[in-house]
């Protein structure tokens, strides 16, 4: 299982449509929006490195109103 912490910044006032819209995808176990230098966390599962990348690209990237991206993955130290 491969756990991930994706931080996003949005357009100026989207930030609540973007969370919305993440809700609903398959392997995010939660959202938040937040307040500083990001818009919305998500924490998200996935089985592989791939599937996550599948998401985060293919799915959460295309949301409307997203501008950036980050990926951090959980390290089980």
């Amino acid at each position: 299982m491969v756990q991930a912490y994706i931080l996003i910044q949005t357009e100026v006032g989207k930030a609540r449509d973007v969370a919305t819209a993440i809700r609903g995808l398959a392997g995010v176990a939660r959202v938040d929006a937040v307040i500083g230098p990001y818009d919305v966390v998500v924490f998200t599962e996935a089985r592989n490195s791939d599937e996550l990348g599948k998401l985060v690209v293919s799915k959460v990237q295309a949301i409307p109103g997203i501008t950036r991206t980050v990926t951090c993955t959980v390290a089980h130290l």
